[in-house]
C-alpha cells in the first residue's frame, strides 16, 4: 500500500495484522462498536470487534529515505503476549521486494520505545543483536529513552519485563553502535519531514509531519490506536502512561487537522490504513 503526498512517496510495510485487538481499548464493546457505522467493515470485524495492525512506514523524499517504526521483530521471546512472540513473518523480504535495501535508510524514526516500534532496529547476527539499518541515525525521545532505560530491575509487571528486554535488545545496541539520536520534538528531520510532540501514550512520544509541494501526511504513532477514538477521544488504551494527557493530545490533533486535506496515517491502522478526518455532528469520523 503507497500514498503520494506531493514529491513524498509512503510505503506500508506490513508485518502482522490482528483480526481481533479489542483489548489494545477495553471500553469498545461490540456494543459500543456496532453503533459507529463508518467503522465498518475497514476497521472492525463483522461482530464488532477492533482489528490492528503492525507495520512500518517508509517515507521516500527526493534525498532521503526513513523508516517509521519498526514493528516487533522475528524470533524474538515476547511471552506473556502470545502475538508477538517469536515471529516469523516476511516483513523483511518485503521491505526487499519493494526496493528497500537496509543499508540504504537514512533514518529511522521511533514514535516510541514499546516492544512493536522497535523490534527490526536490530537483528541477530552471529549470536550478537547489531542494527539492522547500519548507516541509518536512529531518532529516539530523549524523554522515552531515559524512561525505558530505568525500569526497575525486580519489576513484577510483565509488560514492564518485556521492555526490559527490548531495551536490551533493541535499543541499546544502536546506542553502543554510535546510531541513536536522542531529540525532544518539535524537531525538523530532513527536508520535508519533521516531528511533532504528541505525547501521553508515552513520555516523549511523538507523530512525523510529511510536507511536500503544498499537500501534508501525519503518521500517527500510537497517541491513537484505532479510528473508535476519532469518535470518541475518551476511549483509552491501558497502554498509554498518562491517559489523560493522551486525551488531551487526541483532542488537540483532531482540532487542528479535522477538515483539512492533511491525509492521516494510522501507525496501527487495518485496511486501508489512512485517511482524512472530517468532523460530523460534533465529533470526527475518517474518510477513507
Amino acid at each position: 500500500m503507497k500514498w503520494n503526498i506531493g514529491d513524498i512517496r509512503v510505503t506500508r510495510i506490513q508485518e502482522i495484522v490482528f483480526p481481533k485487538f479489542s483489548d489494545v481499548i477495553p471500553a469498545a464493546t461490540p456494543e459500543v462498536v456496532k453503533q459507529i457505522k463508518w467503522l465498518f467493515p475497514h476497521f472492525v470485524t463483522e461482530d464488532g470487534h477492533l482489528s490492528l495492525s503492525i507495520h512500518s512506514l517508509i517515507v521516500e523524499t527526493p534525498h532521503d529515505k526513513l523508516v517509521v517504526d519498526t514493528c516487533v521483530g522475528n524470533g524474538r521471546p515476547r511471552e506473556p503476549f502470545m502475538g508477538f512472540h517469536m515471529l516469523a513473518t516476511d516483513y523483511m523480504k518485503d521491505m526487499l521486494a519493494e526496493g528497500y535495501e537496509p543499508g540504504e535508510i537514512d533514518y529511522v524514526l521511533c514514535t516510541h520505545l514499546h516492544v512493536d516500534h522497535v523490534g527490526w532496529n536490530t537483528q541477530l547476527v552471529d549470536g550478537k543483536y547489531v542494527p539492522t539499518f547500519p548507516n541509518a541515525s536512529y531518532l529516539m525521545g530523549k524523554q522515552d529513552l531515559e524512561f525505558w532505560g530505568n525500569v526497575d530491575e525486580v519489576t513484577n509487571v510483565d509488560f514492564m519485563k518485556i521492555q526490559r528486554t527490548v531495551f536490551d535488545e533493541c535499543l541499546k545496541p544502536i546506542l553502543d553502535a554510535g546510531l541513536a539520536r536522542p531529540v525532544e520534538a518539535p524537531a525538523p528531520v530532513c527536508e520535508g519531514v519533521s516531528l511533532i510532540p504528541t505525547p501521553g501514550h508515552t513520555p516523549g512520544h511523538c507523530s512525523v509531519l510529511l510536507e511536500s509541494k503544498g499537500q501534508t501526511g501525519l503518521i500517527t504513532g500510537d497517541f491513537i490506536h484505532h479510528p473508535i477514538q476519532f469518535h470518541d477521544a475518551t476511549l483509552a488504551s491501558p497502554f498509554d502512561i498518562d491517559s489523560e494527557q493522551a486525551i488531551e493530545t487526541r483532542r488537540k490533533i483532531f482540532g487542528e487537522y479535522a477538515d483539512t486535506p492533511t491525509l492521516i496515517i494510522g501507525t496501527h491502522f487495518a485496511g486501508p490504513t489512512a485517511g482524512t478526518l472530517i468532523s460530523e455532528n460534533g465529533t470526527y469520523r475518517l474518510q477513507v
